[in-house]
């Protein structure tokens, strides 16, 4: 069993200070659904209103089509895994699995056998009678995780759960989240602030700030075509800077302010009139080119970092503004600090935003937000 969330117009706030104005949001059945945001923004009050821990000011919190803001979070069927684990340190490895199964009136067999799945699946069966002491971070999140899936939840709920760990075990236990969910097909909602981590794991992503949502689409959509500047500069590397549109006899060109000028076919009919905007380039899209007499935006070469395939050039465009470029690594042509450069722009995935930053002026942006 796998529900649907369905949130409409949720409010929540702490005397006078609202953290979550009015959000809505539908979350589909089966989904690996992540909530992105910097520290603050929202997501993890969110994801606790979601299981019962926080009180809900205001909106309705649906699992499929039963109302469950006045329900105890007990009889929610939730399973939830948190940021420092929340094992029993006094518990083995299967009484700390198992303890979801006590209330459930289940025979001893009927346990055991739950509980030996679920250890099984989550690969510390050979841990079950040691104490959490004992075992690795990882391995106690495994056992975190083992718990949470014991019970069978409807939704299942990651608040943080890699934040703890270092950074080759948040890889491998990212992974083993992903194709755990992916094979149990439970609706998970997971809470994080590393967009690498979110990129990786999920089927589609909220971006959230000042608890408001920004941009609601799958990893790519959200990547390559972020719905404003905050999810453009928040997801990802970008370079920004500030540019003008102009509209010349049915063609809208984007001119830099070093006069560099290249025509984008792709700007939405409302926002094709001459005006200052903001525009966003991802440093893999920003093309060099060591012929200083060519066409484009003249940079100086300031450090160059070879990582063995990419070698990153951070540079000083003309304008006095910084960027950084990445392009594949070849020794041969690694370009030294000094060098006087010009760049182009890749067209086709630059992104361009109004003056404010509020809105993306191009074709092809994909928001599921409800908001």
């Amino acid at each position: 069993m796998s529900d649907r969330i369905s949130i409409r117009h949720a409010l929540k706030k702490y005397g006078d200070n609202v953290i979550i104005p009015d959000l809505n949001l539908e979350i589909k059945k089966g989904e690996f659904f992540t909530l992105l945001g910097p520290s603050g923004c929202g997501k993890t009050t969110l994801l606790r209103m979601i299981a019962g821990f926080n009180s809900i000011e205001g909106g309705e919190f649906y699992f499929n089509d039963t109302l469950i803001n006045n329900l105890d979070p007990a009889k929610r069927n939730i399973g939830m895994v948190f940021q420092n684990y929340a094992i029993f340190p006094h518990m083995t490895v299967r009484k700390n699995v198992e303890f979801g199964l006590k209330n459930r009136k289940l025979s001893k067999e009927q346990i055991k056998a739950q509980t030996d799945k679920f250890m099984k699946l989550m690969h510390v069966d050979e841990y079950a009678d040691r104490l959490p002491e004992r075992l690795s971070g990882g391995q106690q999140q495994r056992v975190a995780l083992a718990r949470a899936l014991c019970i069978e939840p409807d939704v299942l709920l990651f608040d943080e759960p890699l934040s703890n760990l270092d950074a080759k075990l948040r890889v491998e236990m990212r992974t083993v989240i992903k194709n755990i969910q992916h094979n149990v097909g439970i609706t998970t909602v997971y809470v994080t602030h590393d967009q690498e981590e979110a990129m990786a794991v999920s089927d589609r992503i909220a971006v959230m700030n000042a608890g408001v949502i920004q941009h609601v689409g799958t990893p790519k959509n959200i990547y390559q075509r972020p719905a404003n500047l905050f999810v453009s500069t928040f997801i990802g590397r970008s370079n920004v800077m500030n540019a003008r549109l102009e509209v010349e006899g049915g063609r809208c060109m984007l001119v830099t302010p070093s006069g560099y000028r290249t025509e984008m076919t792709n700007v939405l009919p409302q926002h094709q009139k001459t005006q200052d905007i903001v525009m966003s380039v991802r440093p893999e899209e920003l093309l060099l080119n060591r012929d200083t007499g060519a066409d484009g935006i003249s940079a100086v070469v300031e450090d160059c970092v070879f990582l063995g395939l990419m070698t990153h050039y951070f540079v000083k465009l003309e304008s006095g503004e910084d960027a950084e470029i990445i392009q594949e690594s070849s020794i041969d042509s690694i370009i030294e600090p000094g060098t006087r450069i010009k760049l182009t722009i890749n067209t086709e995935k630059v992104n361009i935003f109004t003056a404010d930053g509020s809105a993306n002026m191009l074709t092809g942006v994909k928001n599921d937000c409800a908001c």
